[in-house]
């Protein structure tokens, strides 16, 4: 089993920039502004206000005067969108999850950019090339009511029950990290694309239906409108404070053991930040041992950094979780190449 975690909850973000932006990104007027524009994956920031990014970002403010300006979604739907506005950069910093980040890579999104702190991150958890790295580390996993379903399913078969119809969702493939998962973890526990497309159109009888964000699952968990859906440790940990029927589990194959894959947030300064600078301070920032002691504590995650040795009592309880769980790591250089293909069978299979 691999010892460490990487990740995978939040308000909706406003962006509002300044009307002296270049397409470029490069005015002094920009350059001079004390602000950065951070787009990431919902997961990090408090439903109210007390996840990681609030402590951290306000902190950053304290310390540094550079205000964060924050806009959230879907880990596809933010590449997405700083995709479509390159040749008008807005964004400064970018924090998704694999293999999105992988993804801005490849597409040109990102700039080298190696924050202080990063040589104390695991090899595997960032970019050889220096354009990403992690900052929170997680886990991928499911969510269950434990009032209405005092005992989690434990195993895929068990969801195609009729008992689940209607009362099961997962976010969309392509276009959440935590949706992508559900696929990625597919892959592996049913041993290729055949038999996990042949497994997930049996289960589209039961699913809801679309979600692009992960986020909006929990809540219709904790209240009963669901039974089950898909998330990620770190969030669904973060979220359980004010949503106490949240459970967290791990699918098996009929069989088989649970399992689950590191699935951290990673982050990386954006080519042609409007505010490159800043950029780099926050990436700094975040991944100081002061900010990274409170991944756990705060977020409900796990620290990004090796050398931070977490021992919180959220430390201790997330190291219980995921305790008798194999671990795999994915092949992301195959799922960053195929990924397309794999959403297409996806979407064949299941009719969506």
């Amino acid at each position: 089993m691999r010892t460490y975690a990487k990740p995978v909850a939040a308000v909706t973000g406003a962006l509002a920039l300044a009307a002296s932006l270049t397409a470029c990104g490069g005015s002094s007027a920009a350059s001079d502004e004390k602000v950065v524009t951070v787009y990431s994956a919902d997961g990090l920031k408090g439903e109210k206000g007390d996840g990681w990014y609030d402590k951290v970002f306000a902190d950053f403010e304290k310390e540094t005067g550079i205000k964060v300006k924050y806009v959230e979604g879907g880990s596809g739907e933010m590449v997405q969108r700083a995709l479509r506005e390159k040749s008008n950069t807005q964004a400064d910093v970018l924090v998704t999850l694999p293999p999105f980040i992988q993804q801005a890579g490849s597409k040109g999104l990102l700039q080298t950019y190696t924050p202080k702190g990063a040589d104390q991150v695991d090899g595997a958890d960032k970019a050889a090339d220096g354009s990403w790295t992690s900052v929170v580390n997680n886990y991928f996993g499911f969510i269950h009511n434990k009032k209405e379903l005092p005992q989690a399913p434990g195993t895929w078969e068990a969801l195609l029950d009729a008992k689940y119809k209607d009362k099961l969702q997962y976010s969309t493939p392509g276009v959440a990290g935590d949706g992508t998962a559900v696929l990625i973890k597919a892959l592996h526990d049913f041993g290729g694309q055949a038999p996990a497309m042949e497994y997930l159109k049996k289960l589209q009888a039961n699913n809801v239906g679309p979600s692009s964000s992960t986020s909006k699952l929990a809540p219709k968990v904790d209240k009963g409108e669901l039974l089950v859906a898909n998330g990620d440790v770190q969030m669904n940990f973060a979220q359980a404070r004010s949503m106490p029927n949240l459970a967290i589990w791990f699918p098996a194959k009929e069989g088989g053991k649970p399992t689950t894959f590191a699935l951290p947030y990673a982050a990386g300064l954006v080519d042609k930040a409007p505010h490159g600078e800043n950029g780099r301070k926050l990436l700094d920032f975040m991944l100081s041992e002061g900010a990274q002691r409170e991944v756990s504590a705060v977020g409900g995650g796990f620290p990004a950094r090796k050398d931070v040795k977490a021992t919180d009592t959220n430390a201790i309880e997330l190291a219980r979780i995921i305790d008798g769980v194999e671990i795999f790591e994915p092949d992301w250089a195959d799922i960053d190449a195929n990924l397309s293909s794999y959403v297409d069978a996806w979407k064949s299979a299941t009719g969506s």
